[in-house]
């Protein structure tokens, strides 16, 4: 297993970005912390996978 990391700027936000085993996965809590405070990004992050569009894509 390769695990690489990568920091890019989205918005004038640092978001973590891993390659592992030739995929790339975005850190979610990093672009929920530019939204909110670090304390309430988990919130944010339970809200967005109770979203119908959410359930529906992971459901595919």
């Amino acid at each position: 297993m390769v695990k690489k990391t990568a920091l890019i700027t989205v918005q004038n936000v640092p978001v973590t970005i891993m390659h592992i085993d030739q995929n790339d996965y975005i850190s979610l809590t990093d672009m929920a912390k530019a939204r909110t405070d670090a304390t309430r990004a988990a919130d944010v992050i339970k809200n967005w996978l109770r979203t119908r569009s959410t359930l529906e894509f992971l459901g595919t």
